[in-house]
């Protein structure tokens, strides 16, 4: 039976609450993964993606409608200008969340498991339907110690050919 433990990455980057967006954004770009548990005094407060911070710059509705027609405006027609998504926008937005702390986009309702879990444990989390789980902090009297992703389980179900 293999257990957490034994596919779990040890040591774990992590980065804490009051970390900045933008910080956190540069270490993801340099990282071979996609997200951080956020710790504080030693405890997983939070969880950090890619997915969250890319949400930051999802485009809003900026749209600018224009009236146009003659006077009196008896019969007008409105266009739309999509202003979303221009290198404006992108930067507009990096700029309003470059000094947000962490905790303002991190995930609390953090998913965690034990050393000792069995990878089926692991893979009914990582299944969840409800959930869209990526990686999950191993935790052991309250303190991380490992960080499973679900690269971490197919390597392991592929290396030792284990039937779930």
């Amino acid at each position: 039976m293999v257990t957490a433990r034994e596919i779990m990455t040890r040591p774990v980057e992590t980065v804490a609450p009051d970390d900045d967006v933008s910080d956190v954004l540069t270490r993801l770009a340099k990282a071979d993964f996609s997200g951080f548990p956020v710790v504080e005094d030693g405890t997983v407060v939070g969880i950090v993606t890619e997915t969250d911070l890319v949400d930051l710059f999802q485009p809003s509705d900026r749209r600018l409608w224009i009236p146009v027609g003659f006077p009196p405006f008896i019969e007008t027609l409105t266009y739309s200008v999509d202003l979303s998504w221009s290198d404006l926008d992108v930067g507009v937005d990096l700029v309003k969340s470059a000094g947000k702390p962490i905790r303002e986009v991190m995930v609390t309702d953090v998913v965690t498991v034990s050393p000792d879990d069995t990878v089926e444990t692991v893979i009914d989390h990582l299944a969840d339907p409800d959930r869209d789980i990526n990686r999950l902090p191993v935790i052991e009297d309250g303190e991380l110690v490992g960080i499973i992703s679900r690269e971490d389980v197919l390597r392991t179900l592929s290396e030792h050919d284990v039937a779930v």
